[in-house]
């Protein structure tokens, strides 16, 4: 016997009172540490090992009353925690994400007419801006482009913030507006 195992409690062959659940605790905190390091040697991570021990904790205390009086709790403990431990990876194997081959072709079908959609709506963009007479155009560029304060820009433009944000507003209109025409007769 190991000397670890010299200090965790037996089960006598005597009754417990009531259901015998009162030595439930005193075994299994005597248990609980080597109990965990066992666990930890067959699942990835911390977070896992606690939520394995949280169902071994759970399994142990309902079915204590099959606990053999007189034997190591721990072996039993092991048991029952190897079982929880194939039940757990087993669960998380099927909640692993796994797409069918349709399923992918659809999604990389969706994303080229979606990056094409995109596409053709940069170069729009780009010649309604290039319609914008200079100062209006450098304007956008500078709000959108550079990194500056809305304040830093304004005071450079001769400008409020207030009088700033409604231009940009304006212009930002007009580019949609631009823009989506564009979309319409491409």
């Amino acid at each position: 016997m190991e000397e670890n195992e010299k200090d965790t409690p037996r089960i006598s062959n005597e009754e417990p009172s009531g259901d015998g659940r009162d030595l439930f605790i005193p075994l299994f905190m005597a248990s609980e540490r080597r109990l965990r390091a066992f666990v930890y040697g067959m699942v990835p991570s911390q977070q896992d090992v606690d939520e394995v021990m949280q169902e071994v904790s759970i399994v142990l205390w309902k079915k204590f009353d099959k606990f053999e009086p007189g034997t190591e709790f721990i072996r039993w403990a092991y048991a029952v925690a190897r079982f929880e431990v194939l039940a757990y990876r087993r669960k998380k194997a099927r909640d692993r994400l796994c797409f069918s081959e349709n399923l992918l072709e659809l999604l990389a079908n969706e994303y080229e007419e979606e990056r094409q959609v995109l596409e053709d709506e940069r170069h729009a963009l780009a010649a309604c801006l290039e319609r914008l007479p200079a100062s209006e155009r450098e304007l956008i560029l500078t709000a959108y482009g550079k990194d500056l304060r809305i304040n830093e820009i304004a005071e450079a433009s001769g400008l409020t913030a207030s009088s700033l944000y409604k231009r940009l507003n304006r212009l930002r209109k007009r580019l949609l507006d631009c823009v989506t025409m564009k979309m319409k007769t491409a």
